[in-house]
């Protein structure tokens, strides 16, 4: 009974973050793409970025206290962070359908993050690591919830971390590869240089690279699928 109430509680939580989040795009695109968003991108005043990255990471604590608020052990803890961040993630594109009608289709490019450089991918990317996310926390929860030692053990925490790296590589390696036929890769870093910024606004997704994120994903599956094996044997 617990464990559905904080269900219950922490995906309403997660859904209202999501129409929040929405709600600023809707603002920002209202301002620097009033015809509709699309690429090459619009020169976002200094002050706007600054904030955008400032948002995002008050957005990453504020996910991450949900954990900490949730529960106890590390890893039930880790489970909420990630469940709370897919479900933001994935109504954050329903919300952005349903006030601008955007994305036209699961494979829209999208700029993803910001941090440390631009992340893009089509939104498919980001929901299928969402439905990733949602399925290992309900691993650990499930498990907690049966008694079971849920504790990640660090062979589990290698195959995890190696996939979400391998992900982070496909996301920026395509506005990287772009940024880099300009600037070295400490210029690229210099977001207040204004030729930096003029360059930043040419880029145009080019191919989005599937296998990387095929190979990211496996590992990330493949580590889920030996911990679900681990916790049934104890």
């Amino acid at each position: 009974m617990k464990l559905r109430r904080l269900f219950l509680t922490i995906t309403a939580f997660a859904i209202a973050m999501g129409f929040l989040e929405s709600a600023v795009v809707v603002y920002l695109r209202e301002i620097l793409y009033p015809a509709g968003f699309d690429f090459p991108l619009s020169l976002m005043p200094v002050r706007l970025g600054v904030t955008e990255l400032l948002r995002e990471m008050a957005t990453l604590v504020m996910l991450v206290s949900i954990g900490m608020i949730a529960a106890r052990r590390f890893s039930t803890g880790f489970a909420w962070f990630i469940y709370s961040f897919a479900i933001w993630d994935i109504f954050y594109y329903v919300f952005l359908w349903l006030l601008l009608g955007w994305p036209q289709s699961l494979m829209t490019w999208d700029i993803l993050f910001l941090i440390p450089t631009t992340w893009t991918g089509p939104v498919l990317s980001p929901v299928l690591v969402s439905l990733t996310m949602i399925l290992l926390a309900l691993v650990i929860l499930v498990g907690n919830e049966r008694g079971l030692v849920t504790r990640i053990p660090g062979k589990i925490w290698a195959g995890v971390i190696l996939g979400s790296l391998i992900l982070i590589f496909g996301f920026i390696c395509d506005y990287s590869q772009h940024m880099l036929t300009h600037f070295t890769l400490v210029q690229m870093f210099q977001v207040k240089n204004p030729e930096v910024l003029e360059v930043a606004t040419r880029y145009i997704p080019d191919r989005f690279p599937w296998w990387i994120f095929g190979m990211g994903e496996g590992v990330i599956l493949f580590s889920i699928w030996w911990y679900q094996k681990q916790l049934t044997q104890e």
